[in-house]
């Protein structure tokens, strides 16, 4: 309990000059008696004994007048929890590249295989070096030769392992490729509006609120960029313009592009290599970083770097909303108030 306006107890003050007027003022005499003795014969009457209720009544409802100008408060903790999360998409290459061999916990087999259950590592956690990311917006992008959105950003993350599942290898030969610079384009339009996204998240949610911290693309893929619309470096601008960090990850074999003469050799060993040139400048544009990974072990460890360079945040804020309660001094303090003018008008009345 607390009162919003203490100083209003200055009033009380007036109490004893109430009382002071009522009881120290001496009172002329209404009738004159020859002998006062006749009084002692003549027994005390319920109204006589009750002759002080008026004034009680009056000090007591300018007691709780005063309380109510007070303005007494009862405060109710609450504590939220603000989470200032990173949103993050991830961009999957599923060109039929992504097909070749690569071992997952001593099993051998494709790379979209092996980026999918270590990406499920990466959200939920391993209980090793992975420790999860509960607080983070997540989406997913893939692409071949053309991009399209897989999972929208979302912090239900029970539902990314359902979405991953639905990325398949291209088996359409029209479709193939490897259309990097439109898969970083589409998942950068996504990221900037993540502020939307967010805010349908936590519509109907009084338990807490979000904050995105920082904006990232994971990009991942085994090969050059050979299709699409917009060249990874132009995207790579672009994503830069929005604030939007890029990580990027070679899968498999480390290939040099630029001493390949002839556009058919080049064209070859683009479907069989990573473009490390081109990786690494879309990361060094955004601030990100650039790794290769050659298996489930170096990506797991390429994660874990990532988890320690962004890192989410919950913050606990505590949060006392106040009741007011003058309403009930005030009118109990009129009740008194009206009470005490009933019963000097009626039964206790006095008349000279």
């Amino acid at each position: 309990m607390r009162f919003a306006t203490p100083w209003a107890f200055v009033a009380l003050l007036l109490i004893p000059l109430l009382l002071y007027y009522q009881l120290g003022r001496k009172h002329p005499q209404a009738l004159k008696f020859s002998a006062t003795s006749l009084f002692a014969q003549v027994s005390i009457s319920w109204r006589q004994r009750l002759t002080a209720l008026p004034l009680f009544l009056r000090v007591l409802s300018l007691i709780l007048l005063v309380t109510g100008l007070a303005r007494p408060q009862q405060g109710i903790e609450k504590t939220y929890d603000i989470s200032h999360g990173i949103a993050i998409e991830m961009v999957i290459d599923r060109s039929s590249s992504m097909g070749e061999e690569m071992v997952f916990n001593n099993t051998a087999t494709n790379r979209l295989e092996v980026v999918k259950k270590v990406f499920e590592e990466f959200v939920n956690g391993n209980g090793k070096q992975l420790t999860g990311r509960p607080n983070d917006l997540i989406g997913l992008v893939s692409f071949a030769r053309y991009p399209e959105t897989v999972c929208p950003l979302t912090l239900a993350h029970e539902a990314l392992n359902g979405f991953m599942d639905k990325i398949q290898l291209v088996t359409n030969r029209a479709e193939d490729g490897t259309s990097i610079g439109d898969g970083i384009a589409l998942a950068a339009a996504r990221l900037q509006k993540a502020e939307e996204v967010m805010s349908k998240e936590y519509k109907n949610d009084s338990s807490g609120h979000y904050e995105i911290k920082s904006k990232i693309i994971i990009l991942l893929t085994d090969g050059a960029h050979n299709a699409g619309n917009l060249a990874p470096p132009e995207a790579a601008k672009l994503a830069a313009q929005w604030g939007i960090k890029i990580y990027t990850i070679g899968i498999g074999e480390d290939i040099d592009l630029s001493g390949i003469q002839g556009f058919f050799a080049r064209m070859n060993r683009m479907a069989r290599g990573v473009d490390k040139k081109t990786l690494k400048e879309i990361a060094d544009t955004t601030g990100g970083i650039f790794r290769m990974a050659s298996d489930a072990d170096s990506l797991r460890t390429i994660y874990g770097e990532i988890d320690r360079l962004e890192k989410s945040e919950i913050e606990s804020v505590r949060h006392i909303d106040y009741a007011e309660h003058f309403p009930f001094f005030v009118i109990t303090a009129l009740i008194l108030l009206v009470m005490e003018m009933a019963l000097r008008a009626t039964l206790l009345r006095k008349i000279p």
